[in-house]
């Protein structure tokens, strides 16, 4: 082997050893702190509770019958607009009347019977008078006299009943509305023994309806009358309606253990788009604020470490003198946010309002457009250089690599 040989053979040697080496020492992770910020804003907030009910209109009214009978005609159908006093059905009308005609008679009768007793008994208060008679006789004559006469108040009274019993017979409407529902057919009996069977409903205002939504315990002491409300139902689920809380009833209602209240929220329907039964998905707003600064929950809860803070403003130029944390850093307790100001983050003790786990209003200490940390993490990136100016001389290079730059190129020579 010829000496020239010889050093081909170790200068690649030594060349492989060297580019082995760099692949595997040259790549290193370097740590680097990444920071995610965002502006304070103003804006409103608020606080709120959700709840389920079912829509019905404010005023409803079942109308039935007090008499029994049998269904001899029916005026009115689903959705008929009714007005107060208008014919909604008639019951078969000749028993009632039947009724009518026998207490007529049997008070005609006890009528002529008082007119007999009472001047029989004026007969005999004057043989009294005249000590002819007794006065067994003479109280036997008025008692029969007073007897006639409260018979006669009795039948009255029962021909008072049966003359009411016969305008029962004809079902009318006790208020102006829309029949939402109807309950019998002609022909059918109905009976009024023990209690008054329901024929119609009507409801008397469709343009204002009320929602009955069921509050859980935990949530029924920020509820207040007057409170601004929200919801919408499945039957028009782009549509958001509004209403107000009128009415917290104070009777819990339990089951499965669990303890609801009922709220009543009244709700304006002017296009009649709400109709009884559906169900209403409600957002109670509880408190509100307008125009207020605002950052994100998170800020307030952002617990970094102290030398993530240090490392991440010593990379952007931190004086070396500070190389203690700043104070801030080292109270325990308190409401503390961190900004990202010219360049470095920077604690600030700030003042709170209202909270809704989403936002929180901020009453001091941060000022409209700050930048507020809402995230501090530590990445690693691979660093292709190990002094992070040089590269291996055995890597191809991108394109355009080898020109010089405008202010590298050799200045030009003038020619005289």
């Amino acid at each position: 082997m010829t000496k020239k040989t010889k050093i081909l053979l170790i200068s690649g040697v030594l060349l492989a050893a060297g580019i082995l080496a760099w692949i595997l020492f040259g790549k290193e992770a370097t740590p680097r702190i990444s920071v995610k910020t965002t502006e304070a804003l103003l804006g409103s907030i608020t606080r709120e509770v959700t709840a389920t009910g079912t829509l019905e209109p404010i005023n409803q009214v079942e109308v039935g019958t007090q008499v029994s009978g049998v269904i001899e005609k029916i005026y009115v159908d689903y959705n008929s607009v009714v007005k107060k006093g208008q014919v909604l059905a008639a019951l078969d009308k000749s028993m009632l009347e039947a009724q009518v005609a026998e207490v007529k008679a049997s008070l005609e009768s006890a009528e002529n019977d008082l007119e007999f007793q009472q001047k029989n008994h004026e007969r005999y208060r004057q043989l009294y008078a005249k000590k002819t008679i007794s006065e067994a006789d003479y109280e036997n004559a008025w008692y029969t006299f007073v007897k006639a006469r409260t018979n006669v108040d009795r039948i009255r009274a029962e021909l008072t009943r049966t003359d009411r019993n016969l305008g029962y017979a004809t079902i009318t409407s006790p208020i102006d509305g829309v029949v939402l529902s109807r309950a019998v057919e002609e022909g059918q009996t109905v009976a009024a023994s023990f209690n008054t069977p329901t024929l119609f409903t009507i409801a008397n205002d469709m343009t204002r309806m009320r929602v009955i939504a069921d509050v859980d315990e935990a949530d029924i002491g920020q509820i207040k009358e007057g409170q601004r409300v929200t919801f919408t139902v499945d039957a028009f689920p782009d549509d958001i309606f509004n209403g107000t809380v009128t009415q917290v009833r104070l009777e819990p209602h339990i089951n499965a253990n669990v303890v609801t209240y009922s709220v009543v929220v009244e709700a304006p329907n002017p296009d009649l788009k709400l109709m009884p039964g559906l169900t209403a998905s409600l957002t109670v707003i509880t408190e509100e604020k307008q125009g207020v600064v605002l950052i994100p929950s998170g800020a307030l809860t952002l617990d970094p470490e102290s030398t993530m803070i240090l490392q991440y403003n010593e990379s952007q130029g931190m004086p070396d003198n500070l190389s203690e944390p700043p104070s801030g850093l080292l109270v325990p307790s308190g409401r503390l946010v961190f900004v990202l100001q010219d360049g470095l983050i920077q604690p600030r003790s700030v003042a709170t309002g209202m909270d809704n786990d989403v936002h929180v209003e901020i009453c001091s200490g941060i000022q409209l457009g700050d930048n507020v940390v809402i995230a501090i993490e530590e990445t690693h990136e691979t660093d292709t250089s190990p002094s992070g100016s040089t590269s291996s001389p055995f890597l191809p290079k991108p394109p355009g690599s080898n020109k010089q730059s405008p202010q590298q190129e050799p200045p030009k020579s003038s020619k005289p």
